[in-house]
């Protein structure tokens, strides 16, 4: 029954008002520029933050209230240990947060899928968490 309860609170604040859902960055493809543009060789990844990719695309705020959070800023083949650990107990403390719905995870192509492993294994619930790269 508590369940229930708790279950039937959640979907009455998604009712009445928009889902909280965090955006971590941590660098990579989908943070990167290069000066001439798209086939420029002097492309660098994990060069634009978190706040210029959420203020690239004002019409989210339309569906979600959307916060961003920078974790890092590398390009994903130099992810390592530590910021791996820095990003999972992130995740951990925001998914125990009530009011936030999900968590979304901008990355670059290199690790994504050892990231995505990784947080498989440690991230402790059952709300979305979501990889994305360019």
């Amino acid at each position: 029954m508590k369940k229930v309860l708790v279950l039937a609170a959640l979907l009455a604040s998604f009712a009445f008002g928009k889902p909280l859902v965090y955006v971590l960055a941590t660098g990579g493809t989908i943070a990167g520029s290069a000066a001439g543009g798209a086939t420029d060789t002097a492309y660098t990844s994990g060069t634009v933050t978190v706040d210029a990719l959420l203020k690239a695309v004002p019409q989210i705020n339309d569906i979600a209230v959307v916060k961003g959070e920078q974790v890092a800023n590398i390009g994903s083949q130099a992810i390592n240990n530590e910021i791996w650990l820095k990003l999972a107990k992130r995740v951990n403390e925001l998914l125990k947060q009530k009011d936030v719905a999900g968590i979304v995870i901008t990355h670059g192509t290199d690790s994504m899928e050892e990231t995505a492993y990784f947080l498989n294994l440690t991230a402790k619930s059952n709300k979305s968490v979501v990889l994305v790269e360019r």
